[in-house]
């Protein structure tokens, strides 16, 4: 991930299609400067989550500001828990794992960090769009 002074996100998703789209449509809203990196998919393009790309996802953006983290479910959170715990405490310390709901996490998220908040209040961002009502 590009270190910029922004905290950035990481998406991680069971499809990378998903993954990717979530990163276009974050992008639109939180602008050029906040770097985002989607993770979809198993090995080979399958459905699934790839742990060692989750590992380097991670490892990437565990430097500058620190990232924030959001997943879809299942074999995503495992991945991002078992990578976390192949991390040193200064990698750990520097990622913030939202427990948010994908998109809207991820949107709001994009739009706190494109306002330079730091990694907690990205986080805090994300999670508190778990509330937000769509009707």
């Amino acid at each position: 991930m590009t270190t910029n002074g922004y905290v950035g996100l990481i998406l991680v998703s069971h499809s990378q299609r998903i993954a990717e789209g979530l990163a276009e449509l974050v992008a639109q809203v939180a602008g050029p400067d906040v770097p985002i990196e989607a993770i979809g998919g198993g090995p080979e393009g399958t459905l699934g989550t790839d742990g060692g790309r989750v590992h380097d996802a991670l490892r990437r953006g565990a430097t500058g500001a620190g990232s924030v983290v959001l997943m879809d479910l299942g074999s995503s959170v495992l991945a991002v828990r078992a990578s976390l715990a192949e991390l040193d405490a200064t990698e750990r310390a520097a990622l913030h794992v939202a427990d948010a709901p994908l998109v809207e996490g991820a949107v709001a998220a994009g739009v706190s960090a494109s306002m330079g908040s730091d990694a907690a209040t990205v986080a805090q961002a994300a999670e508190e769009a778990r509330g937000i009502a769509k009707l």
